[in-house]
């Protein structure tokens, strides 16, 4: 979080939402239609993701935070991300304020996709993802998780040795038949193929896998009649209680996983579809088969127009994620709501400019201080 202040505002969900509470800014943001929403919108959260057949499609890629809330939200989130790309390609703030226009725009075009003609064009940050994502087997993924074709996880950096009791919950976990069923569901491999647990470790991911589960689990599976066993890799996260706002009329599961599960499948169905709820260790989990087409959005550097695009694309990308929730009649309703307020016909919003802005400062403020706290341990 200290490497930049990008970096700051992805690791600091809570914050953002505090911060954004005090701020009188949040007066102007509209109520919105209470859905699903994804909670911790950014743009490391986005990108390409393969449904169960393999098929790829730009969607919402972590969804830890996701609550039933106000669609604003995932918006002024996305905005402060973009923005603070923006900051750290050396980008003016003119670039800014055209990126939180072309948002407006594109997310527009998710809830009306029939009257504009195509979609927001991808750019060219988004191609490259794609295509990478298209090309890519079990090799490329063993290689990049776990450092090896070789069927063990590499412990060291990334992967722990897990407790006895850790080692005999998991081999329990995919003992269990329903668990078991439903692995082999996913992979297609029938009832009667053999699953075995190969390896398991404890993967370090970042600070937030920090204190909570967070399990990498090599899994063999044998169909019925074939020699060879093929492995898949599965990603076992603690679900946590979300720290974004709920509406007050939502009525959601009560487990963490279960939520979890259930806003994926409404915003992002590549995902969820590939996603079981469960508890492990007496902790509610949500475990994940990774598949190679999944891959993170990461912007090393935006051109001027390549942050605009960006802007227009992702928006749209999570425009369509909370128009599949609504019918026609919502839809519009939330298109002419979230464009409300703006001086021209193409600036953005002024509930989206000043939230935004007022963020960024904020958040510019808090890293450095999170930086001196930094320096003075290392």
């Amino acid at each position: 979080m200290a490497s930049s202040v990008h970096a700051y505002v992805r690791g600091n969900t809570g914050n953002f939402y505090r911060w954004l509470a005090e701020m009188p800014a949040a007066r102007l943001v509209p109520p919105g239609p209470a859905i699903w929403i994804c909670g911790d919108c950014h743009l490391g959260n986005l990108g390409p993701l393969a449904d169960s057949e393999r098929n790829i499609d730009f969607q919402i890629r972590d969804l830890d935070q996701t609550v039933i809330g106000n669609p604003a939200l995932d918006l002024i989130r996305l905005g402060l991300s973009l923005e603070t790309a923006a900051r750290s390609s050396d980008l003016p703030g003119v670039t800014t304020a055209r990126m939180l226009e072309a948002m407006i725009r594109g997310y527009g075009q998710a809830m009306h996709p029939h009257d504009d003609g195509e979609a927001s064009p991808e750019p060219d940050v988004v191609r490259t993802v794609r295509k990478r994502a298209s090309a890519r087997g079990w090799r490329h993924l063993a290689m990049e998780r776990i450092g090896d074709e070789e069927p063990s996880l590499p412990l060291g950096k990334r992967f722990w040795a897990l407790s006895t009791e850790e080692r005999h919950a998991i081999t329990a976990l995919f003992e269990d038949e329903e668990i078991r069923e439903r692995a082999l569901d996913l992979a297609k491999a029938g009832r009667k193929a053999r699953l075995r647990v190969v390896d398991a470790a404890y993967w370090k991911k970042g600070c937030s896998s920090l204190g909570h589960l967070r399990f990498a689990v090599l899994l063999g599976i044998r169909r019925k009649g074939d020699r060879q066993e093929y492995l898949a890799l599965v990603d076992i996260k603690e679900a946590l209680p979300s720290v974004a706002p709920v509406a007050k009329s939502a009525t959601m599961p009560s487990d963490p996983g279960e939520r979890v599960v259930a806003g994926a499948m409404a915003l992002s169905p590549n995902l969820g579809d590939r996603m079981i709820a469960t508890h492990l260790l007496g902790r509610p989990v949500v475990l994940r088969e990774l598949a190679p087409q999944d891959l993170k959005l990461e912007v090393g550097q935006f051109s001027r127009g390549e942050a605009v695009e960006a802007g227009a694309y992702l928006a749209y990308v999570v425009g369509r994620a909370h128009a599949r929730q609504l019918d026609a009649a919502g839809r519009q309703a939330l298109a002419e709501c979230f464009g409300r307020d703006r001086a021209g016909k193409t600036e953005a919003p002024s509930w989206l400019w000043r939230t935004v802005v007022d963020l960024a400062g904020a958040h510019e403020i808090g890293y450095l201080e999170h930086c001196r706290r930094y320096a003075r341990l290392s």
